[in-house]
C-alpha cells in the first residue's frame, strides 16, 4: 500500500474464502512464515561469579518447550527420592488465549516502525456445527459471523454481498461499495493460510477499495475486538491523532483455523489483529533524533491486558549490537532471536506481565536516541512499483516494475491484477521483459471484463533473474463513462487497485513449519514449507488515471440559459394570458371637480 500523510492510501481491502474464512485488509507488505526462535539457555552460574556480573550479562528468552526439557531433565534426577504426592485434579483450563505485542524497529533514516500485533485463539470448530453461546476472549460479532458463513453456500456472490454489508457495519467502513464491478476470482493467488490450505476457487474472491481511505471510524471499532479494548496493554497507545499524524498506516484483521497441537487432532480458531505505523521524523516536527512511546503515542505503558497470557515490547537491536548506533533506555537483560523475512534479528525484550518492567514509577516510557546518523538503507530482496505512462485521453500503459536484489538466485511471483472495467486492456500488447529480453510466463490466466459487469483479471507467474528488474506492460483504452456514473470530483481521477505479488523469497536461515512452539507473533503468520524460502506478499501502489471528462459547467451553463429564456418567454405570455384588462376614465382636473360642487349645490347638472 501506499503510504499517505494521514493514513494508508490503498484503501479498505476485504479477502474471504467461504470455505475457510480468511478477511485481510489495506493495503500491506505481508510478514514472514512460520520460523522458529532459536533461543539459548545460559548454563546455570558457577561460585565464582558476581551479583553484579549476573546482572549485567543478558539473558535469553526460553520457549515453553525448552523450559519443559530443562524441567523435566531436573525433576528426573530427582525422581528416585522423592515420594509419591497425589496433586488433586486441576480446574479445566481455558479454551481460548489471548497474547499481545509491540514491535519497534529504529530505522537508519531515523524514522522509526512499530507493529502492533494482538492474536486471540479459540479452541472451538465453528465448521462442524458448534453452537456457541457464551464468548469469553473472542468478539462475539465476529463468532457470529463465522458461525453463519461456515454452513454450505448455494449462491456464492449472493453471500459475499451479504458478508461485505456484515462486515461493512462491525468496521464502520464502506465496505458495502464492493459488488460485482470490483470483485474477481482469483484462480492461483491468495491460497488460505490456515489449515485448509487447499482450496475450491469457486468460493473464493477478491475486492478492493483503492479510493477508500482508514480513518478514526474504522479505528474505534477495531480496537472494541480486543479483549481489553483500549483500557489496558499496548492498546492504550492506539491514538487515532498520532497515528494517523504518521507517514504511514495500516490495519488488517486475520481470521484462520489453526492447529492446536503437533498432531493437529484439536482445531482453533485465531483471530490476529495488525497495526503497522511508520513515523517520519520531519513529519513529527522533532528537532533531534530521539524517539520514545510518549513521543510516538503521547502515552506510557502502566499494566499489561489483566486478560492476555503474554504482553511483551520488542526492540529491533540486530544493528545496534554493542549500542553504538542508539542508546536504548531503560535497558532490558532479556534477549531474544527471531527470523523475520528471511534473516535472524535479536531483539531486546520487555516483558510487561512482569511488576519490575515497569520500576518504581509504575510507568514504562522506552527511549531510544540516536548516537549516529550513519548507517546504509537496505533494500529488500523483493520489491515492485507501478505506474500509468501514456499521453492524451484515449490510450495509456500500464507499467509494473519488479525488482530482484538477489546477486546470485532467481524465484518465481504471482501477480495478481485487477483493472477496472472502463480501462479496456489490449492483452495482445501484453510484454514481460527482464534485462532487455523477453522472459515468458510459466502461467497466465485472464479474464476479460464486462461492461458495468466486471473488472478485468490478469494472473501471471514469472520467474525473476537474479538482481534484475521485470516490467510487465499493457496497453489500454479510455472508456466514455455516462454522465451520471462520473464522481463529484472527476477531474481528480479515477483510482486503480493494487497489484498483488507474492513469492517464495529464497531465505538464508532455516526456518520451521511448527507453529506449536512458542515464539513472537510477528514471525510466523505466512506459513512455509520450504526450508530455504519464506514466503511474502507485497502490494504496489495505486494507480489515479484521468478518464475523458465532460465540461460539466457546460451544462450549468445551458441550464441557466434556458432557465432564464423560459422565465422572460413563459413569463411575459402566462401574464398576457391571466390578466384581466379595465377602462378606466381619466379623472378631472382641480378647477372642474370645484365646479361641479358648485353646479351640483345650484342644482344643475355636472360638467
Amino acid at each position: 500500500m501506499a503510504a499517505r500523510r494521514c493514513s494508508s492510501a490503498a484503501g479498505l481491502l476485504i479477502l474471504c474464502s467461504l470455505s475457510a474464512l480468511v478477511v485481510a485488509d489495506s493495503r500491506q507488505t505481508a510478514q514472514a512464515g512460520d520460523q522458529r526462535v532459536p533461543t539459548t539457555v545460559d548454563s546455570p552460574p558457577t561460585a565464582e561469579r558476581t551479583g553484579e556480573q549476573l546482572a549485567a550479562e543478558p539473558t535469553w528468552e526460553a520457549t515453553e518447550a525448552e523450559q519443559a526439557i530443562l524441567e523435566e531433565t531436573d525433576s528426573g534426577e530427582h525422581d528416585a527420592a522423592a515420594p509419591e504426592i497425589s496433586v488433586p485434579a486441576s480446574a479445566p483450563q481455558p479454551r481460548d488465549d489471548f497474547q499481545e505485542e509491540l514491535v519497534i524497529r529504529p530505522l537508519h533514516s531515523g524514522d522509526i516502525y512499530g507493529s502492533f500485533q494482538f492474536r486471540t485463539l479459540w479452541e472451538t470448530d465453528f465448521m462442524r456445527g458448534d453452537k456457541v453461546s457464551h464468548y469469553r476472549l473472542f468478539p462475539k460479532s465476529l463468532g457470529q459471523v463465522i458461525s453463519k458463513f461456515s454452513d454450505s453456500v448455494k449462491d456464492v456472490d449472493g453471500m459475499w454481498k451479504e458478508l461485505t454489508n456484515v462486515l461493512s457495519g462491525i468496521f464502520c467502513a464502506s465496505l458495502n461499495f464492493i459488488d460485482s464491478t470490483n470483485t474477481v476470482q482469483p484462480s492461483a493467488s491468495f491460497k488460505p493460510l490456515g489449515i485448509g490450505n487447499v482450496t475450491d476457487h469457486r468460493f473464493l474472491r477478491y475486492a478492493t477499495l483503492p479510493r477508500e481511505i482508514v480513518c478514526t471510524e474504522n479505528l474505534t471499532p477495531w480496537k472494541k475486538l480486543l479483549p481489553c479494548a483500549s483500557k489496558a496493554g499496548l492498546a492504550v497507545l492506539l491514538k487515532s491523532e498520532k497515528l494517523f499524524h504518521s507517514s504511514f498506516h495500516s490495519q488488517a484483521v486475520h481470521i484462520r483455523p489453526v492447529c492446536q497441537d503437533l498432531e493437529c487432532k484439536t482445531t482453533s480458531w485465531e483471530l490476529r489483529q495488525t497495526l503497522n505505523v511508520v513515523f517520519d521524523l520531519h513529519t513529527s516536527g522533532q528537532s533531534k533524533r530521539e524517539w520514545s512511546l510518549f513521543k510516538m503515542f503521547s502515552r506510557t505503558l502502566t499494566e499489561a491486558c489483566p486478560l492476555a497470557s503474554s504482553s511483551k515490547i520488542y526492540i529491533d537491536i540486530t544493528d545496534n549490537p554493542q549500542g553504538e548506533q542508539f542508546e536504548l533506555t531503560p535497558a532490558t537483560p532479556l534477549l531474544s532471536q527471531a527470523v523475520v523475512m528471511g534473516d535472524r534479528r535479536t531483539f531486546s525484550v520487555y516483558d510487561l506481565t512482569q511488576e519490575s518492567t515497569f520500576g518504581t514509577v509504575r510507568s514504562l516510557n522506552l527511549l531510544i536516541r540516536w548516537k549516529s546518523s550513519n548507517g546504509d538503507m537496505l533494500r529488500p530482496l523483493l520489491h515492485a512499483e507501478r505506474y500509468v505512462a501514456g499521453y492524451g485521453l484515449q490510450t495509456g500503459e500500464i507499467h509494473t516494475l519488479m525488482y530482484n536484489n538477489h546477486p546470485y538466485r532467481s524465484f518465481p511471483v504471482l501477480l495478481l491484477d485487477s483493472v477496472p472495467w472502463y480501462l479496456r486492456l489490449y492483452i495482445h500488447t501484453l510484454t514481460v521483459s527482464s534485462k532487455g529480453k523477453d522472459n515468458t510466463p510459466s502461467y497466465i490466466h485472464y479474464q476479460p471484463s464486462k461492461d458495468r459487469v466486471r473488472p478485468h483479471l490478469l494472473e501471471m507467474l514469472v520467474q525473476l533473474p537474479p538482481n534484475s528488474v521485470t516490467e510487465v506492460t499493457v496497453q489500454f483504452e479510455r472508456a466514455l463513462l455516462k454522465w451520471t456514473e462520473y464522481t463529484p470530483d472527476p477531474n481528480h481521477g479515477f483510482y486503480v487497485g493494487s497489484s498483488v505479488i507474492s513469492s517464495l523469497v529464497p531465505s538464508i536461515v532455516a526456518m520451521d513449519v511448527n507453529s506449536s512452539l512458542e515464539r513472537p507473533l510477528f514471525s510466523n503468520f505466512f506459513p512455509c514449507k520450504e526450508e530455504s524460502s519464506y514466503f511474502v506478499r507485497i502490494y504496489t501502489e495505486p494507480l489515479l488515471v484521468n478518464l475523458p471528462t465532460p465540461d460539466f459547467s457546460m451544462p450549468y451553463n445551458v441550464i441557466c440559459l434556458t432557465c432564464t429564456v423560459v422565465a422572460v418567454g413563459y413569463g411575459s405570455l402566462y401574464n398576457l394570458l391571466t390578466r384581466s384588462f379595465q377602462i378606466e376614465e381619466p379623472s378631472p382636473g382641480l378647477a372642474k371637480r370645484i365646479a361641479n360642487i358648485i353646479r351640483k349645490m345650484r342644482g344643475v347638472p355636472p360638467l
